[in-house]
């Protein structure tokens, strides 16, 4: 996603969704899929990236192709607990109080909205590709971090404050998360919005397109 930051500027956003190899957890390994990487795998099994690189040393990171044997280092006790335990996390959403007009988050923390939008996510990250000349920034020039969201100025008015829910992203807060609308792109129109997500560009991706509600905050 390259990303300009002048009202009529662009940003493109080429997500791709995760896809999932085959696991033999008796023996630990993971038979790669052409679309797999170091990342994608760590978010699977809930694992580190550098422990799969240490557990893998002979595999270039830059080049995993389909047939692969990957070694997994976590039990398959261990995998499948994790894993349970991601779900559990994810499952944990804010709840809205629509007649009242307030959200609670999952710390108990309520917030006042005047309206709420569903829209169409997407995330961006720092990259130097995805930002070109103009760098880490938002459109009003201030360092890019979580919370920043770039949306379309005449469906979301630059500098409104939001409560973002309904993503699924390691990464990014569980449940839900409140944030700033200081970003935008020529390809965020309408009901869209763009999620700056902390990492590498190959991570970003793996969030795709996904369906969330935004909260615009009293």
């Amino acid at each position: 996603m390259f990303k300009r930051r002048t009202l009529a500027a662009a940003v493109i956003g080429l997500s791709v969704m995760m896809a999932a190899g085959t696991v033999d957890a008796a023996s630990k390994t993971h038979t790669t899929t052409d679309n797999d990487t170091f990342w994608k795998l760590s978010m699977k099994y809930s694992i580190s990236v550098d422990a799969l690189m240490k557990a893998n040393p002979k595999v270039n990171s830059q080049n995993i192709y389909k047939g692969l044997k990957l070694n997994i280092p976590v039990a398959a006790k261990q995998a499948a607990a994790a894993a349970g335990a991601v779900q559990k996390t994810v499952a944990m959403k804010a709840t809205e109080d629509a007649s009242a007009q307030t959200i609670t988050a999952i710390n108990g923390k309520e917030y006042a909205y005047s309206k709420s939008i569903n829209v169409q996510a997407t995330a961006y990250t720092a990259a130097a590709s995805e930002n070109g000349k103009w760098g880490a920034v938002d459109y009003f020039g201030d360092k890019l971090k979580v919370g920043t969201i770039a949306v379309d100025p005449k469906m979301i008015p630059l500098g409104t404050k939001l409560y973002v829910t309904g993503y699924d992203y390691n990464g990014l807060p569980q449940g839900g998360m409140v944030a700033t609308a200081t970003d935008i792109g020529g390809s965020i129109n309408g009901n869209r919005i763009d999620i700056f997500v902390p990492g590498v560009t190959s991570q970003a991706k793996s969030f795709g397109f996904q369906d969330v509600k935004v909260f615009i905050l009293e």
